[in-house]
């Protein structure tokens, strides 16, 4: 049986329905179809939100943690560009033969055998 996947919406996306809902600007599911989402989903966000469950700062909450983990991956790569740099100033052994050399891979393969030798 095929796993089944799930959309996942954004606070600020579910406030933004919610919200146009409850100013009266259509019915439930005139605003259900104009965000793209089934009218019982719509009706679950405005349940959350009568209980206190969706607010703004549970939005903010999300926000910060979207913003945290895109920091987090860029001082990763900040991290691997730093050794690769210092692993070149410290001088890698360069191919006499002018050939391009990756840090990772190190020489081209010849990809004819006879010139390999």
């Amino acid at each position: 049986m095929p796993r089944r996947s799930y959309r996942s919406y954004t606070t600020e996306f579910k406030l933004a329905a919610v919200q146009a809902y409850r100013n009266g600007q259509a019915g439930l599911k005139a605003v259900a179809k104009q965000y793209g989402i089934c009218h019982t989903l719509l009706i679950r966000w405005v349940r959350k939100f009568e209980q206190g469950d969706l607010n703004e700062e549970l939005a903010e909450a999300h926000t910060l943690r979207d913003y945290e983990a895109k920091i987090a991956t860029l001082e990763r790569k900040v991290g691997q560009l730093v050794m690769e740099l210092d692993l070149l100033k410290k001088g890698a052994p360069r191919q006499p033969t002018g050939e391009p050399v990756s840090i990772v891979s190190g020489p081209q393969v010849c990809p004819f055998p006879k010139d390999a030798a």
